[in-house]
Parts: C-alpha cells; sequence; structure tokens
C-alpha cells in the first residue's frame, strides 16, 4: 500500500474509498492536479480584472442578493463574510470519521480544477486532514441544495482560524490548533468562499459511509439467515438454482448461491423434513436479501459518481473562457438513492426480526423462547421486543425525505432536496439494522443448540464457535442487554 492515498481527477472506485474509510493512511492530490488549481485561479484573477461583468458570488451578493454588485475591494470580505454567515449548523455533533470523509472528497471536488480556489486553500485542508485537525460539523442545517451550505461552512471555518476542532481527542478553537501547527489564516480570494461551501460533501460522506456499512451488513445478513435456516430445520429446496435462473434478478440469484455456499456440508441441511415448505421469511431469503443488494448496486453508482464529480457553483472553465452559474450542487440524485437505500436495509432488518420471532416461537422442536424451562426463565422473548420496535422505527425513519421541499432565499432556492436529512436518517436506519442482525445472531446461535449432536456447515459452525466466545449460551435468565451489545461489537469487528 502507498504511503500516501492520492485524490484528485482519477476516478475513485468503492475499492480506494474503503481503504481511505478504514486507515489513517495521509492523502495528497497530484502535481498535475494543482496545475489545474493554480491554472483555474490565474485565470479567474485575470478575468477580474480585465472585465466589469457580474459573475454570481464572485461579484455579486448570495442567493437573492445576486444582483448586488460587490466592489472589487470587499471581495475577500464578502467571502470570508459568506463562510462566518452560514456557518448556522445544529443538533449533533457529525462522527469524526465522516468529517475526515467530507474533507477528503472536498479536497477531490476542488481537484478538478473548476472552482477557483487557491493552491493555498487546498494544501491547508489536505494538511488538517493528514494532521488530525478535524472541524467541528453539526448533522443539521442543510436543505440539500445550494450545496450543504451549513455543515460545509462549519468545515471552512478552521481555514479562517475560526470555529472549533477536534484534535488530539480534545475540542478547541481552531485559532489554538493552527497556532499548534504553526499556520496562518487562510486570506480568501474571490469565489473561493463559495467553492468551499457550494457542493454536496455532506450528503455524500452520509451516502459513501451508509453504503460502506450496508455491504458489510448484507454480507452478515446471508451468514445470520444461514444459521437461522438450519436452527429452524429448514428445507433448502427454495435455493436450488434451477429456481433461480428463472428469474434472471443478479442479487437473487448471488444470495441463493451464497446460501448454498454456507450450508455446503451441514448434517442438519442435509436429512430429511417433515414440512413441505417454510414461512417466506426463510424460502424467500433470495428474494428479499437479492432485491437489497441490487438496491445498494443502483446506489452506489449514484455515489462514485458523485465523488468524482464537481459540484460547487459557479463553474469555471479556463480553456474555454467561460464561467457558468449553474446547479450541480443539488442533492436530488442523492437524496433519491438514499431514501432508496433506507427502505431497501430496512428491509434486511424487517425479515430479520421475523426469522427471530420465528426461531422464539416454539416450533420445529424448539422450546419456547429457546429456554430450557421456560415459565421460570422468560429465554429470548425480549430481545424479539426490541427487534421489533426497532424495526418499527425504522419503518418511520423510511418516509421519504426526498418528497419534501420548503423554499429559502427568499423563494428564490424554491426547490430543493432535503438530502441531507435523507443522509442522517439513512445513517440511523443501517445502524438499527445492524442492531437487529445482532439479535438475530443471538436467537440463531442458541437455536442451533438444541439441535445437538447434529452440526450444521463447518464455515457456519465455525462463526458460531467464534461467536460463543463473546456470547456464551443463554442457559438461565440473565442481562441480555450486554449480550446484545457484545454481538453488535462481533458483527463490527469479524468481518
Amino acid at each position: 500500500m502507498s504511503d500516501h492515498h492520492h485524490i484528485d481527477s482519477t476516478t475513485t472506485g468503492l475499492h480506494q474509498f474503503n481503504e481511505i474509510f478504514c486507515s489513517d493512511t495521509p492523502i495528497s492530490i497530484s502535481s498535475d492536479a494543482f496545475s489545474r488549481i493554480r491554472k483555474c485561479r490565474e485565470y479567474l484573477d485575470t478575468k477580474l480584472d480585465h472585465s466589469d461583468a457580474l459573475f454570481y458570488g464572485i461579484n455579486t451578493g448570495f442567493g437573492f442578493l445576486q444582483n448586488v454588485q460587490i466592489d472589487k475591494a470587499q471581495l475577500q470580505e464578502l467571502q470570508s463574510n459568506l463562510i462566518k454567515s452560514h456557518a448556522c449548523g445544529m443538533g449533533e455533533e457529525v462522527p469524526a470519521g465522516i468529517v475526515k470523509l467530507m474533507m477528503a472528497l472536498k479536497i477531490k471536488s476542488l481537484s478538478y480544477g473548476n472552482s477557483g480556489v487557491q493552491e493555498a486553500t487546498v494544501q491547508r485542508l489536505i494538511d488538517m486532514y493528514n494532521n488530525d485537525v478535524l472541524p467541528v460539523i453539526y448533522t443539521q442545517g442543510s436543505l440539500g441544495a445550494s450545496g450543504d451550505l451549513a455543515p460545509l461552512s462549519h468545515l471552512s471555518l478552521p481555514l479562517l482560524g475560526l470555529g472549533e476542532v477536534m484534535h488530539a481527542g480534545k475540542k478547541m478553537p481552531a485559532a489554538e490548533a493552527l497556532k499548534k501547527f504553526n499556520w496562518q489564516p487562510i486570506e480568501l480570494k474571490s469565489k473561493e468562499g463559495l467553492a468551499l461551501i457550494n457542493g454536496t460533501q455532506f450528503m455524500s460522506a452520509y451516502g459513501m459511509h451508509n453504503l460502506v456499512q450496508s455491504e458489510r451488513l448484507l454480507n452478515w445478513a446471508d451468514t445470520i439467515a444461514a444459521i437461522s435456516l438450519d436452527a429452524f430445520d429448514s428445507t433448502t429446496e427454495p435455493f436450488h438454482p434451477n429456481i433461480h435462473a428463472i428469474r434472471a434478478h443478479k442479487g437473487q440469484n448471488d444470495t441463493a448461491a451464497r446460501i448454498r455456499e454456507l450450508l455446503a456440508g451441514s448434517g442438519i441441511a442435509a436429512q430429511k423434513k417433515k414440512q413441505v415448505q417454510d414461512a417466506y421469511s426463510f424460502r424467500c431469503i433470495p428474494q428479499v436479501h437479492g432485491a437489497s443488494k441490487d438496491s445498494f448496486a443502483h446506489v452506489l453508482g449514484v455515489f462514485l459518481n458523485e465523488i468524482n464529480s464537481v459540484t460547487d457553483n459557479p463553474n469555471i472553465f479556463p480553456d474555454d473562457d467561460l464561467i457558468m452559474s449553474g446547479g450541480n450542487f443539488h442533492g436530488q440524485p442523492l437524496a433519491l438513492a438514499l431514501d432508496y437505500l433506507s427502505i431497501a436495509m430496512a428491509e434486511i432488518g424487517s425479515i430479520s426480526e421475523r426469522r427471530t420471532y420465528q426461531l422464539i416461537s416454539g416450533q420445529r422442536g424448539l422450546p419456547l423462547f429457546l429456554v430450557k424451562d421456560p415459565g421460570l426463565h422468560s429465554g429470548l422473548m425480549i430481545p424479539q421486543y426490541t427487534a421489533a420496535g426497532i424495526v418499527s422505527e425504522n419503518k418511520q425513519l423510511c418516509t421519504p425525505a426526498s418528497v419534501d421541499s420548503i423554499p429559502s432565499s427568499n423563494n428564490q432556492e424554491d426547490h430543493v432536496s432535503m438530502g441531507a436529512n435523507a443522509a442522517t436518517k439513512c445513517k440511523r436506519v443501517i445502524d438499527n439494522v445492524e442492531k437487529v442482525l445482532a439479535i438475530e445472531l443471538i436467537t440463531a446461535a442458541q437455536a442451533l443448540e438444541f439441535r445437538r449432536p447434529m452440526k450444521s456447515a463447518p464455515q457456519l459452525e465455525a462463526i458460531v464457535s467464534e461467536f460463543r466466545k463473546t456470547v456464551s449460551f443463554n442457559q438461565s435468565d440473565r442481562i441480555l442487554h450486554e449480550d446484545m451489545m457484545k454481538a453488535v461489537t462481533f458483527l463490527r469487528e469479524k468481518i
């Protein structure tokens, strides 16, 4: 692995993004990227020196104030005023990992050379990233259009020596961090403030984080479902390749193949079954999990397009002698995709909870609530309640954010995406799915013990054996919250 991750105009794929997401390796951009940044900045300076034309946000006010011309002597003040006035975030602080993603994605977007920023501004963002100087950003404040204005303003404040940062596990004034590293505040030039706060990096960072987590949980969902299949003594007929060959959805076919692979060599799966067929939550795993995987693939494509794009406004094209105002900051593609991902992942939790319910229901020779002395002991009765409550919460969270719009800036910005809300609630949905899957894993592993001395497949027995080092068999009632939290940790660490 390189000692730096290069993030510039070359396409960033999921594998490279995962490396950035999962490591503390420093980032950089190429000399070609710096050349493009310098060329664009020089072009803009020359244009402003030799023209009295109005360019939105460069020598005019912002939003509804677009027709107010700003004197050339005030262009630097205009940009710093923009960042200060737009830093209006509220709510919870954005997790540090997502802040780092926002910074990386902002650097990447600026590296294309269509934004008019100084080299020094981009280099400072790189230095902050590499030295773990992370701006304090808040989850509320963006409408998902005009860019993620409030979150990105908080990201940009430390460039001016303003706002707060987290460094070495401590929150401090940005000015204190700049002093520690002997960094001078950046003196923004024309257009720079707008380049920094116009863009979709809040939505994009949350979206990519959500996708990384979703991929992990989709893999776990198949594995845990396979344990549940054997624990419930289910038939394997619904996973036969002939069934799926005549319905050509990729996710469905891939899931059926994965279940067959996981159950290979299972003594439980091989034994003759009494039932003709199983409930949908077992029989339709390929169709349900597979549909969510296909949704994931679509959403991933949208986000990979986005993180390899320029999303600020106006856009500058030095080779064509053009400065044009458009709407690349509008988060509609992301908002729709995030709502779709929320629904797709919520369904993984929904079907998981149904399998948990079936396993504790006293069927197929399993004791009620999977405990040896039901009545005196409640066993795994209440984890299913918790899973049901979480699944219900996810249904509420899956109300689309993207169908809402509230006009802003005196109706100049009259249709917004609400993609930022879609992004943060999508994260809540995915975090909830992780909890529901953890509960199913506890339940399935418990139920499997009642099949002894029969054995499941070697792959699954190895996972259950490893899990037992974290959560032991439930012989009698105990505080299950601790087991449930340990199971969540297990899903995060045993990828």
